[in-house]
């Protein structure tokens, strides 16, 4: 069984856009939530201060992740406007293919460091104990 991908990143939201940002999360998450069965969990976050916005993301396995950065790019573009990306922090192996991704997805939105983290002790209970 592979191990799961978390995926968290932070982003500057830019000055007036906000509102803006909360749209294209909303529709960001419904596009996900439609397309992407496979996933185990997305979310948005804003902080108190209205001016950062965390996305966390649950994959399976590489290949959900590889597939939402496919489905997912045009929607991403879109956040280029509205955000600057400080970070993206992934914990686990996503391999080469999605590093490269995340690297130029990074860039795309400002610039940001992608850091990779390997586990090295630990469990995930993703489905409920019955």
């Amino acid at each position: 069984m592979a191990e799961p991908i978390f995926y968290v990143d932070h982003s500057d939201i830019r000055e007036d856009r906000l509102a803006d940002v909360q749209r294209g999360m909303r529709d960001l998450a419904a596009f996900v939530e439609a397309h992407e069965p496979q996933l185990i969990a997305y979310h948005f976050y804003v902080d108190e201060r209205e001016s950062t916005m965390t996305v966390v993301a649950v994959h399976p396995d590489p290949a959900s992740m590889e597939l939402h950065l496919e489905l997912g790019g045009p929607k991403f573009r879109a956040f280029g406007e509205l955000i600057r990306m400080r970070s993206i922090d992934v914990y686990g192996r996503p391999g080469p293919v999605v590093t490269d991704r995340l690297r130029q997805k990074a860039e795309m939105l400002g610039g940001g460091t992608v850091t990779l983290h390997t586990l090295q002790a630990g469990f995930s209970r993703l489905a409920p104990v019955t």
